[in-house]
C-alpha cells in the first residue's frame, strides 16, 4: 500500500513540474485599477486555491444553517 501511495505522489509531482514548466509564460491580470503580472501557472494555482476556500466556507455555512434550523423535540 505504501508503494502505491509513493508512486501516486511521485506521479503527481512529475505532472506538477511538467505543468509549471509549460505554463511559465507571464500574463497580465487587470482588475479595476489594479494590474499585476505573474506566471500562468501561479495564476491557475491561486484561482484553484481560492475556489477550494470559497467552496469550503460555503459548505460549512450550509451545514451550520441546516443544523440551526433543526427543532429539537423532547
Amino acid at each position: 500500500m505504501l508503494d502505491l501511495k509513493l508512486a501516486l505522489i511521485l506521479l503527481l509531482s512529475i505532472l506538477a513540474v511538467v505543468f509549471v514548466t509549460q505554463n511559465i509564460v507571464p500574463v497580465q491580470v487587470d482588475f479595476l485599477y489594479w494590474k499585476a503580472t505573474t506566471s500562468r501557472a501561479l495564476l491557475i494555482f491561486f484561482t484553484l486555491l481560492l475556489g477550494f476556500v470559497i467552496g469550503w466556507f460555503t459548505h460549512a455555512f450550509m451545514v451550520h444553517r441546516k443544523k440551526s434550523k433543526q427543532v429539537y423535540l423532547p
